[in-house]
């Protein structure tokens, strides 16, 4: 009977590990929101655009639109308003992009991306960024 129980023990253990893992490269929701909302939300405002609040589109919506990467109806692709080359050419302006002008883009997208999936229209805590 001992012998039943050490496969099922093992495959628990090895199941709550991933599960620490993965909960461990998901991004930093908190440092995505202070991002999204200090630099994404403010541009656009600045630049007069619609507000984009991650409450404006489904958790499917925003994934699709993070994995297709085109922004401003494909001119620009997302990736680069988290890229260290243009947190450097905001950096005088904008205090987060030179507060984490040292994250990866990697990093940094993955913390902008936490914020927006957990604060969207079906997210944990839906939220808007006024």
């Amino acid at each position: 009977m001992m012998k039943l129980h050490t496969p099922l023990a093992s495959a628990l253990l090895v199941g709550l590990l991933a599960t620490s893992f993965s909960a461990q490269a998901e991004g930093d929701w908190k440092k995505g929101r202070i991002y999204y909302r200090m630099v994404c939300t403010a541009c656009h405002a600045a630049q007069g655009l619609e507000a984009i609040a991650p409450i404006g589109k489904t958790k499917a919506e925003w994934t699709a639109y993070l994995t297709a990467d085109k922004h401003a109806k494909g001119k620009e692709t997302v990736k680069y308003f988290v890229s260290k080359k243009y947190r450097e050419s905001v950096k005088d302006t904008n205090k987060a992009a030179a507060k984490y002008l040292n994250d990866s883009d990697a990093d940094l997208m993955e913390d902008v991306r936490a914020f927006i999936i957990r604060s969207a229209k079906d997210g944990e805590v839906p939220a808007s960024c006024s």
